[in-house]
């Protein structure tokens, strides 16, 4: 009776994997389908001029310009800058806001204190503060890193310091009653319960940190993917403003990726 109890476990729980393996291989599937359809219905639309391609490029075109890019060494040269100046900007402001956040959370006074700076903070519109990054740190680098990290900081702040307050106050009652200290609290039931939504954080982060690092180069850049959006423009070059706006897109899926790869990192080491 018992061995048949685990054999039907067993069948049980295979079809469920392979019912999880099917489901998960038609989502794949229909993305990939829902966007090789969107790029051949481009390419036909503008090809049979239903669309001007002037206004709108092709996929044909901004292959094409790719590989001029490429030729030139504008490519990389290009991608790098804004992907470094991504890269820091997403890194500082994450690793900044993660400890004041824990810093907020510890002192229930202080975090109380600043609620209201936060709200105001966030609610400003960072581009406004333009002229005053400039003045301050140049017309470089450093001022689209600090727009990098002016978008997404105060997000990430708020964002866990929320999880970390949602933590269930009865365990964390609990948790003290048996003697433990706030820091033992923290790292033992509070980071864990959080896990979820710092991961989430860091996919918010990955869109706001490419948005923060674009602004910046509108603002100063001489260089970078925001710098050619921005002489496209100028020159009515609609290919090369499209061209960059795919390779923008392609980076971010990248970083996205990146960033979910850790996150099964995480949960494989939380549940295991």
């Amino acid at each position: 009776m018992k061995n048949k109890r685990i054999k039907r476990f067993s069948k049980n729980h295979y079809d469920y994997l392979r019912k999880y393996r099917t489901k998960k291989a038609l989502i794949l599937i229909t993305q990939i389908s829902i966007l090789l359809i969107f790029i051949i219905g481009w390419e036909l639309l503008t090809r049979y001029e239903i669309i001007s391609s002037f206004f709108f490029s092709s996929p044909s075109q901004i292959i094409k310009t790719i590989g001029e890019l490429y030729s030139s060494g504008e490519l990389f040269l290009h991608s790098a800058i804004t992907l470094k100046e991504t890269l820091i900007g997403f890194l500082i402001a994450t690793g900044i806001g993660f400890l004041v956040a824990f810093i907020l959370w510890y002192c229930d006074f202080l975090r109380r204190v600043s609620e209201p700076y936060l709200v105001v903070l966030n609610s400003l519109p960072k581009i406004a503060l333009g002229p005053i990054i400039i003045i301050w740190f140049g017309a470089g680098s450093k001022a689209i890193i600090f727009m990098c990290i002016l978008i997404v900081i105060i997000v990430t702040i708020m964002n866990i310091l929320n999880a970390f307050t949602s933590c269930d106050k009865q365990l964390i009652a609990l948790t003290k009653s048996l003697g433990a200290s706030k820091i033992q609290i923290f790292f033992k039931l509070v980071l864990p319960s959080s896990v979820k939504d710092i991961v989430s954080t860091l996919k918010i982060n990955v869109g706001l940190s490419w948005i923060g690092a674009i602004m910046g180069e509108y603002l100063v850049s001489k260089a970078g993917l925001g710098y050619l959006l921005i002489y496209g423009g100028q020159v009515f070059d609609l290919n090369l403003v499209m061209t960059a706006t795919v390779i923008l897109c392609v980076l971010a899926s990248v970083m996205y990726f990146a960033v979910a790869i850790f996150e099964k990192i995480v949960n494989k080491h939380y549940h295991s």
